[in-house]
């Protein structure tokens, strides 16, 4: 893991064209602006966990689920 020292409205760069910024701090609060294209989602890690979590569980569920489904709202 790199670990960097900033202050308020320091940046990083990640790769050519992710920049996270210090935005604000507050106590023990830091508030974090990210710039990245829209292709690269960018999440808080817990919302990232809770979809990893419903993408496998919809994997256990497999097709045959997802035809169930649809057949009953017909």
């Amino acid at each position: 893991m790199l670990v960097l020292s900033r202050q308020r409205d320091e940046s990083i760069i990640i790769g050519d064209n992710i920049v996270i910024t210090v935005v604000d701090i507050r106590g023990d609060k830091v508030r974090l602006g990210i710039q990245a294209p829209s292709e690269i989602p960018v999440h808080r890690k817990e919302v990232y966990e809770a979809i990893q979590r419903e993408k496998e569980r919809k994997a256990a569920e497999g097709p045959a689920a997802d035809t169930a489904a649809g057949e009953s709202k017909k």
